[in-house]
């Protein structure tokens, strides 16, 4: 990552996490989160990035300038340029596109392969504008010059600049993910829109892109605010407002004047915004579910300092918080002062604050949280100052209790393992039992003995832990990138591959099959369905030793459910007298016993599906049969059989 020098152990500005793609997702520990802001505020980064903002509005007739200083490679995008654009109104959420115009893929790691989440989806006019980036042959050209010859890539832009950086940055940290390159990528927006749903703040957490996002937001502005509020009731006085902003950002000696004409709009604007802030504060966390969310780190920048929050539900509470103290003029104004922040926060990082003895609590963690609260000009004395110390204490915990339940789950994982073990050493005892039955149809067949109801206690154990942990995940409880940790992946493959066949069996030798349905569309546990899901969606580093792993078992978990349906499949063609359904039928079981045999060849399967006496082995010796005589009698069939099926 970016190199920096070392600094003092004390400082007035606070960050939840290192922009580093190895650290957790979810990592929010509130007093040893300093390291990135120390980091931001003790280089040029911040600087930089804003005179490359200034750049990109005053001398880029393209929207953007791209340069490189050192090893470091600029792309600042102009805020200015499309604030006065034919759709400035915010108000429609597409779907965040898989392909560009042309044909190549943009964003495809943040696409989920959850069906039931909602899809990713982004503010419409916002997408549209960096998608004309996106097609101009200019930036194409830069971003390939950039890519090659730098270690690290910092997108930035002010306004709705900084929503085409973002865009821009989730589209480069795709792209080098899909061709496996090593390039370090930062985004830093000043006062920026938000940009996109709930599923697009998980999935940049999923992929551990949160670090990658600084979102430099003022103390009163209303821009990254503004779209917390719905827009049709103000929607006139939004345009305005972007106009207004467009003067004086181009021409800053007509702003004084624009904002004494607009004073009235500008409070409307206020209130509106203030007022939905606080009921999303006031409803909690499942408010903002499906709505535009908030991702990455959030810097909250005031002439005092600068402290960040990392926790959606947290980043919102404190926009309110701070909102609260301003007006409608300071709010509009404050858009436009980042220049000021910048250097503020720049010069401060090197002073040390004095305080009066006995200002400060004893404890470091509350110490920490006074010093971060004056950072934003914040007195004990204020009326926000005690829900602003509560806030930043919630997203302290809320960010640990995802890491926290994660342990203590591996905790758990290690206590059922026994009961894995148990159940691995009952199929090895199958498999070499004499009566050549194997694993699947032994449990299918067992009796009443200690050792089978110990088994199948065991399932049942497992079934609750796994369960739980599917339920600790789609609540939020658990990092959102869960399900990409190879522990947990690979250990949910191999309860999947080891215990499903148990689940099959018990659901045949019960008669379920005659109730609901056959297995696999009618009683398949949804955890499985989520199994498959995760291991489809691993990162494949070795697959040879991913397959090693799990060679002795089945790698396909309902094999056993489809030589059940084949099994049924037989029974009806011998009792139909319909010619054509009978040859319908037998297309089903050829299209199985083909699809079996590549398994078998392939030594995809345990040694209990070729065992004997197996329930494969004897329908397999059926098929085998009934594919004779039907030849041998009834030739219409002759084109549907070809050859025969062997073990």
């Amino acid at each position: 990552m970016f190199q920096h020098p070392k600094f003092p152990a004390q400082a007035t500005f606070f960050f939840s996490r290192e922009p580093n793609l190895s650290m957790d997702a979810e990592t929010s520990t509130f007093e040893t989160a300093e390291m990135l802001a120390d980091f931001l505020a003790s280089t040029p980064l911040l600087s930089e990035s804003w005179r490359f903002c200034n750049l990109a509005k005053e001398s880029s007739a393209l929207g953007f300038v791209a340069e490189q200083v050192g090893s470091i490679g600029y792309v600042a995008f102009s805020g200015t340029l499309f604030v006065s654009g034919s759709d400035p109104s915010f108000k429609k959420l597409v779907r965040l596109p898989v392909r560009g115009v042309d044909g190549n893929e943009l964003f495809v790691p943040l696409h989920g392969k959850n069906e039931e989440e909602e899809p990713v989806l982004v503010q419409g006019a916002l997408l549209r504008i960096f998608e004309n980036m996106y097609s101009n042959p200019s930036f194409q050209n830069q971003m390939s010059t950039l890519v090659k010859t730098c270690k690290s890539v910092i997108f930035t832009g002010h306004s709705i600049g900084g929503t085409t950086a973002s865009l821009a940055a989730l589209w480069l940290l795709s792209y080098l993910q899909s061709n496996f390159a090593n390039l370090s990528v930062l985004c830093i927006t000043f006062g920026s829109p938000l940009l996109g749903n709930e599923t697009l703040s998980h999935a940049i957490l999923r992929e551990r892109w949160g670090g990658k996002f600084c979102h430099v937001v003022s103390k009163y502005d209303l821009m990254p605010r503004i779209l917390f509020a719905p827009l049709d009731p103000i929607d006139p006085r939004i345009k305005l407002l972007l106009k207004f902003w467009h003067l004086y950002m181009t021409s800053p000696h007509f702003g004084p004047l624009a904002v004494q004409r607009n004073e009235e709009y500008m409070a409307e604007i206020f209130q509106s915004v203030l007022i939905h802030l606080r009921g999303l504060v006031e409803a909690g966390e499942e408010a903002v579910t499906g709505m535009f969310r908030p991702y990455g780190n959030y810097l909250f920048c005031s002439e005092d300092g600068a402290i960040c929050v990392d926790n959606a539900a947290a980043v919102i509470k404190m926009m309110y918080l701070l909102l609260k103290t301003g007006s409608p003029s300071c709010s509009i104004e404050n858009h436009l002062k980042y220049g000021d922040y910048v250097g503020s926060i720049s010069s401060q990082f090197l002073e040390k604050k004095s305080f009066m003895p006995g200002e400060l609590p004893e404890s470091s963690y509350e110490a920490g949280v006074v010093l971060a609260l004056q950072s934003l000009g914040i007195s004990s004395q204020e009326p926000v100052a005690r829900p602003a110390e509560d806030c930043l204490q919630a997203a302290r915990r809320m960010g640990r209790t995802p890491n926290l339940n994660c342990a203590n789950l591996a905790i758990k994982l290690s206590k059922i393992n026994p009961y894995r073990a148990e159940i691995e050493w009952y199929k090895a005892l199958c498999d070499r039992s004499d009566d050549q039955m194997g694993y699947y149809d032994s449990f299918k067949q067992r009796g009443a003995s200690k050792r089978d109801s110990k088994v199948n206690l065991n399932r049942h154990k497992l079934a609750r832990f796994w369960d739980n942990v599917i339920n600790l995940f789609e609540s939020n409880q658990l990092p959102h990138d869960f399900h990409r940790h190879g522990k947990w992946v690979y250990s949910s493959q191999f309860y999947k591959l080891l215990v499903e066949p148990l689940d099959i069996a018990e659901y045949y030798r019960t008669g379920m099959h005659r109730s609901k349905g056959h297995y696999i569309n009618h009683g398949r546990e949804r955890r499985y369905q989520i199994f498959d899901r995760w291991w489809k969606g691993r990162n494949v580093i070795d697959e040879d030793n991913n397959r090693s792993k799990f060679a002795s078992l089945t790698q396909d978990t309902c094999f056993w459910a489809n030589v059940e349906e084949a099994r049924g499949l037989l029974d009806d063609v011998r009792s139909s007298r319909d010619q054509i359904h009978s040859a319908l039928l037998w297309e089903k079981i050829e299209f199985f016993a083909i699809y079996a045999k590549k398994l078998v060849e392939a030594k995809e399967v345990s040694i209990d599906v070729v065992a004997k006496n197996s329930s494969y082995s004897l329908w397999l010796k059926d098929y085998n049969e009934m594919k004779s005589q039907m030849l041998q009698f009834r030739p219409q069939f002759s084109s549907l059989m070809n050859g025969e099926i062997v073990p």
